[in-house]
C-alpha cells in the first residue's frame, strides 16, 4: 500500500491534505485517484486512509482506521562521526530504516571530511530529505530530525537527552552489547556514539568517559564507521526488545 505523510498546516477538521511533494507524487507519478485507499501518517500516527478529492497540487483524505505505531519505545540518538559523503547518505538511510529517533553528526579529530558553516547547512538538508524518504519507505511514525554538525567538545548537553550513552571503541576488549544491556535493564533512551573512519583517538575517549559514556566492544572485528553504528543500534534495539 502507498504510504504518504500528510501536511499538518493544510489540513482542518472535516479533510486531510498531502505534504505538497506527496501530493505531486500521488497524482502525477502513481495516479491515484477518488476512492483509492493508502496510508497516511499524522501527527505522529498511521491511518488507513481513503483519498477523497484530488486537484492540480493537492489530494485530500479522509481516515478511515487508526493503524499500530511502528516506533520503538526506545529512543536512540545515534551521534555519528562525520564520514564522507556516500557513507554518512548510507547511514543516515538505513539508521532511520532501523529505528533511530536522531542522528547527529560530530566533528572528531580523525575525521576525513570536514564541512565549513554553509556547506554543513547544505548537506544537513540533504540529509534530512534522506530521512525523510527513508521513513515514508518504512513506515515511521515520525521524521527522524538529522542535526547539525557539532564538535565533540559540545556533546555534553547533547548527552542529557540520554539516560546513558554507549561507545563502541575497537580498544575496548571486553563487555559488549549483551553486558550493557544487563547493566541497563530498562532503558527509555539511549545515544551511540560512532567514530569516524580514522577511530577515536585515546584523548577524546578519555573525554567521553569523562562526560559518563560507556566504551563497550562489537567484537573481535574491526567495523568501518557505516557498519559499526547500524550494528550496534541493530543488536542493542534487538536486546531491549525492539525487533519482537
Amino acid at each position: 500500500m502507498h504510504r504518504f505523510y500528510a501536511d499538518p498546516d493544510r489540513s482542518g477538521d472535516s479533510s486531510v491534505s498531502l505534504a505538497p511533494e506527496d501530493a505531486r507524487h500521488a497524482l502525477k507519478v502513481l495516479r491515484l485517484r477518488p476512492g483509492d485507499r493508502v496510508e497516511l501518517i499524522l501527527h505522529e500516527q498511521r491511518y488507513l486512509a481513503e483519498i477523497t478529492s484530488v486537484a492540480a497540487d493537492r489530494v485530500l483524505l479522509n481516515p478511515l482506521e487508526l493503524l499500530s505505531s511502528t516506533e520503538p519505545s526506545l529512543s536512540v540518538t545515534l551521534f555519528q562521526g562525520l564520514a564522507k559523503n556516500d557513507k554518512m547518505d548510507w547511514i543516515v538511510q538505513k539508521s532511520v530504516e532501523l529505528g533511530v529517533t536522531r542522528i547527529v553528526p560530530v566533528a572528531f579529530s580523525r575525521c576525513v571530511v570536514h564541512l565549513d558553516p554553509k556547506d554543513a547547512s547544505r548537506k544537513v538538508e540533504r540529509w534530512q530529505r534522506i530521512s525523510r524518504e527513508a521513513g515514508k519507505q518504512c513506515g515511521r511514525c515520525v521524521i527522524p530530525e538529522v542535526a547539525l554538525p557539532v564538535s565533540l567538545s559540545a556533546l555534553g548537553p547533547l548527552f542529557s537527552s540520554c539516560e546513558t550513552v554507549a561507545v563502541p571503541w575497537e580498544n575496548c576488549t571486553e563487555g559488549g552489547p549483551l553486558a550493557f544491556v544487563r547493566r541497563h535493564p530498562s532503558l527509555s533512551s539511549l545515544g551511540i556514539v560512532i567514530g569516524p573512519e580514522g577511530g577515536i583517538s585515546w584523548e577524546e575517549m578519555d573525554l567521553l568517559m569523562t562526560l559518563g559514556c560507556e566504551p563497550i566492544t562489537l567484537g573481535r572485528r574491526i567495523l568501518r564507521t557505516e557498519t559499526a553504528g547500524l550494528a550496534a543500534a541493530s543488536v542493542l534495539l534487538g536486546l531491549y526488545g525492539e525487533m519482537e
